[in-house]
């Protein structure tokens, strides 16, 4: 009797460890949730005062409006030098380096891409380079800080399903960031992980719903680029349908492979001496983005957030607008300065529907819809998550079957062009890095080995 007692009173204490270690866990990842939501917002608060900011300076009238022609380059110059040395792996949009994370095994790889200091260095640079006109958004780094604070949760609570946190992480990011929800999972399940797992994604719909939740305490409900009113007509419209998907999805797959071509020749050229040329690299890169800036009067500076509003509202875009923001949002992009690719490329696609809605005589606001679901389809190559995004951000769920149209063509479009999707396409460069130096470690430690003997 007695022993059988003492093995009931063990089972029942390791139950109760048991139970302990679970509820640990969840509270650590219900609290890295709740700070994934309240730093996103609080991200967001910041970049855009430092639009604000630099607002102020973009529309001087007289010699000032040339200041850009100086702070700009010089900014970007700061950016690239503090990410270069002090905070490797923020470099460009983040989500290359989630996606890269969640392919490596070890916790000391995973960390030159996601940890609380290159998140916070994340932030700090982006804020900066929207401080100086750069032309980046804040949701690509804002998955990157989400993935490393919940991978930094992870490691707290003991969880062992970094590749599901990462993921989790990731889509918490991007939901709190635009207050997309519905998007956060798709892109979770589409553009971060291209499977469906459906341990992970419950993982990722709690994440999600607590950061989303955190978010909008914070920053209330709304949607990110207001409402429009404008309705797809079959009949009417279907040429424009066409053109936004086909036009858009081109131009969305020579920014993508250009990008990406651009990319890997700057990392061949900064081999020997790689942050001198980073810093040559980002200086002229920011002239470029200066003086296109200048030459637009503004226009294309920063996210492009207010000129994509403006288009889905109702007011046309210079047709001018979608080359030359298309021109700094690729400087801008390759120039090695932390920043996102998402605002950005939803202007240019703003930007290139008005265009084409002007040329049909179609209705503006529709358009710029249709013009953001090709163009931004064609870019990421994520369909749903495109038309997604884009449904939740303008608040109209008369145009669904457009817009699904719009970015399904573009996509194809895009897939005939460019084979290679963007994010994925930067991770392997990512990945790369990393197994060059874990190539290099066992060489290093058999050459220290005569030595020291």
């Amino acid at each position: 009797m007695p022993q059988s007692g003492t093995r009931r009173l063990l089972r029942r204490s390791r139950a109760l460890v048991v139970r302990g270690r679970y509820w640990r866990q969840r509270l650590v990842f219900w609290v890295g949730a709740l700070a994934i939501g309240l730093v996103s917002a609080g991200f967001a608060k910041l970049a855009d005062e430092a639009q604000r900011v630099f607002a102020i300076i973009g529309e001087a009238q007289g010699p000032l409006r040339f200041t850009p022609l100086l702070v700009t380059p010089l900014g970007f110059v700061l950016c690239a030098f503090v990410a270069g040395r002090y905070v490797q792996g923020s470099q460009g949009s983040g989500i290359p380096q989630a996606i890269a994370a969640r392919h490596l095994r070890e916790d000391e790889e995973r960390s030159r891409f996601l940890s609380l200091r290159i998140a916070a260095g994340k932030i700090v640079m982006t804020v900066v380079g929207l401080l100086c006109g750069a032309s980046i958004g804040r949701e690509g780094p804002t998955v990157q800080v989400g993935a490393s604070i919940m991978l930094q949760a992870a490691r707290w609570g003991g969880m062992v399903q970094a590749r599901g946190l990462i993921l989790a992480g990731s889509a918490a990011g991007i939901a709190a960031a635009f207050n997309t929800p519905l998007a956060g999972i798709v892109f979770a399940i589409e553009e971060m992980s291209r499977t469906y797992q459906a341990r992970a994604n419950g993982i990722v719909l709690s994440a999600v719903i607590i950061a989303g939740l955190a978010s909008l305490a914070v920053v209330g409900n709304y949607t990110y680029f207001g409402f429009t009113s404008a309705t797809a007509e079959l009949r009417r419209d279907w040429l424009l349908i066409l053109a936004c998907g086909i036009v858009g999805g081109a131009a969305g797959a020579f920014f993508s492979s250009g990008m990406i071509a651009l990319t890997r020749r700057i990392r061949r050229l900064k081999a020997g001496t790689p942050l001198g040329r980073s810093l040559a690299i980002a200086l002229v890169a920011g002239l470029v983005v200066a003086v296109l800036g200048v030459a637009s009067d503004g226009m294309t500076f920063g996210t492009g957030y207010a000129q994509a509003r403006s288009a889905i509202e109702g007011t046309p875009l210079p047709p001018s607008f979608f080359i030359t923001k298309f021109l700094a949002s690729l400087a801008s992009s390759i120039s090695g300065i932390p920043g996102g690719l998402f605002a950005p490329s939803l202007s240019v696609g703003a930007g290139l529907g008005s265009t084409l809605g002007q040329l049909l005589g179609s209705p503006i606001g529709l358009a710029a819809v249709l013009g953001m679901a090709g163009y931004f389809s064609g870019v990421v190559q994520a369909p749903m998550t495109a038309f997604v995004i884009i449904l939740e951000m303008t608040g109209n769920h008369d145009n669904v079957t457009a817009l699904m149209a719009a970015s399904v063509l573009g996509y194809g479009t895009a897939r005939l062009i460019s084979r290679e999707p963007l994010y994925h396409a930067l991770s392997r460069l990512f990945i790369a890095d990393v197994l060059r130096i874990r190539r290099q470690q066992p060489t290093a430690g058999s050459a220290a080995a005569p030595g020291g003997a």
